[in-house]
């Protein structure tokens, strides 16, 4: 067994400092080291989606990464987003649109939500759909996500809109 390693990573704005070993999953370190379990893990091979997280600005695969290969990474998770009287935009969105049924594939919807809406202007639906195409939901037709996702993009834009004004 190999020996642990120190890594030292920034989630949801605090700084953590742990020994971990070399062959844990970050999934397995955010919901059992940290006990951030709105990372949700399902396939475990990368292709569900569920367990999405933000490393470095940019959506990523949590099983799919070794925690000691995000040492000095910022990661940030759902937990992160807002509270529940300060909803993010894009979790208002996905509530007031009933985006979510069972839940299980919420957080990381949320996440690559807020990713593309970074990254994308979202011209249409099909291309919502397209950047949520990595991101399974056994539940729902994906009509009121894609829902969510145009409603949180209207509401970013209106609070940028709103910032560059004042």
């Amino acid at each position: 067994m190999s020996e642990p390693v120190l890594i030292r990573i920034t989630v949801n704005g605090v700084d953590y400092e742990r020994s971990v070993e070399p062959r844990l999953l970050l999934s397995d370190f955010l919901r059992n080291d940290l006990g951030l379990t709105g990372t949700h893990v399902g396939c475990e091979h990368g292709v569900c989606g569920a367990c999405t997280v933000l490393v470095n600005g940019d959506s990523a695969r949590s099983c799919l990464f070794l925690a000691i290969q995000l040492d000095g990474a910022i990661v940030e998770t759902a937990e992160g987003l807002g509270t529940a009287h300060a909803l993010h935009p894009v979790q208002k969105a996905f509530h007031d649109c009933h985006a979510l049924q069972c839940g299980f594939c919420t957080p990381g919807m949320l996440m690559t939500t807020i990713d593309l809406l970074r990254k994308s202007p979202l011209a249409n639906d099909e291309d919502i759909r397209e950047g949520l195409s990595g991101n399974l939901c056994r539940c729902t037709g994906y009509q009121n996500i894609v829902r969510a996702v145009r409603q949180a993009a209207d509401e970013l834009k209106v609070a940028q809109t709103d910032e560059a004004v004042s």
